[in-house]
């Protein structure tokens, strides 16, 4: 079985800007409507901002996303989008409070802005979609290498690193409207999660975090509190997970992606059930 570890990113843990945390949610008055009765009460709900990913001073690209644990979304959006080759390209990382949100800036290699200036031309003038800076079809739909053997893993444990993502959710049981990915090691169950109003986010920042800690993504699987696009697909093989399963159903491009790359895709993870779309062979029925 794997140990997990690998090289942690270098000089990430920089210095940043920010003297406090934003907040991540607010108290705000409502009137709530109950069986006939309407009262006033107060509710929690889930902060969003803008969050700008610049690299070696250029703005790349801006989410909405929550703002907490975004040196995580740095690393990992950089790495699941194949912006950097590797760990060893994220030189150094900070966040710092900008217009109204918040701004991730990443030292990268000279020679990675060539095709960064390229993807940011193709962005000029597009908004709306969910493969923004491609022309092609060719460069919509990318193709990550096969991940490894991997190893395999039991349904009682699948279905224990669930129950446990349900728990360590402490945004989402305040306000109920954001998503959640975990990362967890066979034989030793959840090891990282992370939140965000964003699912896309919420992966980025569970690899980022697995990734700053030195922890290698192909020794462990992924769970998601969302559905199973092709996107959510690819970023996990892009770092060579190998098992990803989500509480609701996958797309048909997902699990044709997921075949190409060897990637064990499984679908509908409830307490009591769970669909495998592909590679079956990294979950293994109870008792064997």
């Amino acid at each position: 079985m794997h140990s997990g570890r690998r090289k942690a990113v270098p000089d990430v843990h920089a210095m940043s800007a920010l003297t406090e945390q934003p907040p991540t949610h607010s108290t705000v008055r409502v009137q709530r409507w109950i069986d006939g009765r309407l009262e006033q009460a107060s509710d929690q709900v889930a902060e969003e901002q803008p969050v700008a990913l610049v690299y070696l001073g250029l703005p790349h690209v801006v989410m909405l996303a929550t703002p907490a644990d975004l040196a995580d979304l740095g690393v990992g959006f950089s790495l699941s989008e194949a912006i950097v080759g590797g760990p060893a390209d994220i030189r150094a990382l900070q966040v710092l409070p900008a217009d109204g949100g918040m701004e991730v800036r990443i030292d990268i290699p000279g020679e990675r802005l060539a095709a960064l200036l390229q993807r940011q031309r193709n962005l000029s003038g597009r908004s709306g979609c969910g493969l923004c800076g491609v022309e092609t079809i060719a460069q919509a739909i990318r193709r990550p290498a096969p991940v490894g053997a991997g190893d395999a893993i039991s349904s009682t444990e699948l279905h224990a690193a669930l129950a446990e993502l349900s728990t360590r959710q402490p945004l989402n049981a305040q306000t109920g409207s954001v998503h959640a990915a975990g990362w967890a090691l066979p034989g030793r169950g959840l090891q990282l999660v992370r939140e965000d109003v964003g699912r896309h986010n919420a992966l980025d920042k569970v690899l980022g975090a697995l990734v700053r800690a030195g922890l290698d993504p192909a020794s462990g699987y992924l769970v998601i509190t969302s559905r199973a696009s092709y996107e959510m697909v690819l970023k996990a093989a892009t770092l060579g997970v190998t098992l990803l399963a989500a509480v609701s159903a996958p797309t048909a491009l997902a699990i044709r992606l997921a075949f190409e790359t060897g990637l064990t895709l499984v679908g509908f993870a409830r307490a009591d059930r769970h669909v495998i779309y592909a590679h079956p062979q990294r979950l293994l029925p109870d008792g064997r």
